[in-house]
């Protein structure tokens, strides 16, 4: 899904009082709020759909795969989301239904 058909799903869930011009601020305005409070450290918690925090990922010496020589990885934080039990059950459903993640399966 991108970001337009967010937009435009969000649009239709909210119904005619929003146009999508407005939408679009919406998911712009949580989308920036969301990489402001990561940018600072800070986490976000959305019961019922997960959480998206930073995570200190320590150095480590891995290996090039075409050659084998070790290669030196530096520490560095990344973003990370953990899903909700909910939705991990929600996609666990759409998995033992045979349907493709892509929905056009």
């Amino acid at each position: 899904m991108t970001k337009a058909e967010l937009v435009e799903q969000v649009a239709e869930a909210i119904g005619p009082g929003i146009t999508k011009k407005e939408c679009a601020l919406v998911v712009d305005g949580f989308l920036n709020a969301v990489k402001q409070a990561l940018g600072r450290g800070n986490g976000i918690e959305i019961r019922g759909f997960g959480t998206f925090r930073v995570r200190y990922r320590r150095a480590r010496v891995a290996r090039n795969p075409r050659t084998g020589e070790p290669v030196d990885v530096p520490a560095r934080i990344s973003p990370v989301f953990k899903p909700s039990k909910h939705l991990r059950l929600q996609v666990a459903r759409l998995e033992d239904s045979g349907e493709s993640p892509g929905g056009s399966g």
